[in-house]
């Protein structure tokens, strides 16, 4: 069976000398699949997602895009390797425009972006309608689309996203959902991390429970949903 376009395998690790967060954690995304990671507060969900991005040592595992092993690459060698994250808080350049933000996302191409600029403003109109506009003056769920629309930029092979709906009202987050729907069609697998676990399981086509940096339960969106253990313990029944 051939292995998933990204993997985190087997990882363990954490924060400089400090002890382990991840034990023997793997999560995986297909091309053109959503994959969430989901669990309780402090279950190394963003340090899963971290440890793949590179931001943290692994002292086991590995981390293997499109087959070659990058476990060694900075985060910057990885995104030139064609990662896209998206991360958590600081995410945004306010002080710049969100078209100079956008651009910001193209740092490393050499040729012409203006087509994926305008996929990008396809994706998300608010932003071509606000796009001489300060990206901090925007709302949160715009800055939101800032964000992934500069990650978008880089072209990324696969896109990662650390709770992109935190913050952001359920209209919002619905709206968010479905712009994540719409990238995953074009291809681009998207692993992401969500506190919002219901929601995000729902547009899921694979998920992953965190429980103490160790997986508990794998299986689809749907599966999870439905299984009994994971909807009292996670879920709220």
């Amino acid at each position: 069976m051939a292995e998933p376009f990204l993997i985190g395998d087997a990882m363990t690790g954490g924060y400089g000398k400090g002890p382990d967060i991840l034990h023997d954690c793997t999560v995986a995304v297909e091309r053109g699949e959503i994959a969430v990671i989901v669990g309780p507060n402090g279950a190394g969900k963003s340090t899963a997602m971290k440890a793949v991005f590179g931001m943290l040592e692994l002292r086991g595992g590995a981390v293997r895009l499109d087959g070659q092993d990058i476990s060694a690459l900075s985060p910057q060698d990885r995104v030139a390797q064609g990662m896209g994250f998206v991360p958590q808080v600081s995410n945004i350049f306010p002080s710049l425009t969100v078209e100079e933000n956008l651009e910001m996302g193209a740092f490393l191409r050499r040729d012409d972006f203006s087509g994926t600029m305008a996929q990008v403003y396809d994706l998300f109109p608010i932003l071509k309608e606000k796009r001489r506009q300060a990206a901090g003056e925007l709302s949160g769920g715009q800055r939101q689309q800032v964000a992934v629309g500069r990650a978008l930029m880089t072209r990324p092979k696969v896109l990662m996203l650390d709770e992109p709906t935190a913050g952001v009202s359920p209209i919002v987050m619905d709206e968010l959902f479905d712009r994540i729907i719409e990238v995953a069609r074009t291809g681009i697998p998207i692993l992401m991390v969500e506190q919002n676990a219901r929601q995000a399981l729902e547009i899921a086509d694979k998920g992953y429970v965190l429980v103490q940096g160790r997986n508990a339960h794998t299986g689809t969106g749907r599966e999870l949903l439905e299984d009994p253990e994971v909807r009292r313990s996670f879920l709220g029944g």
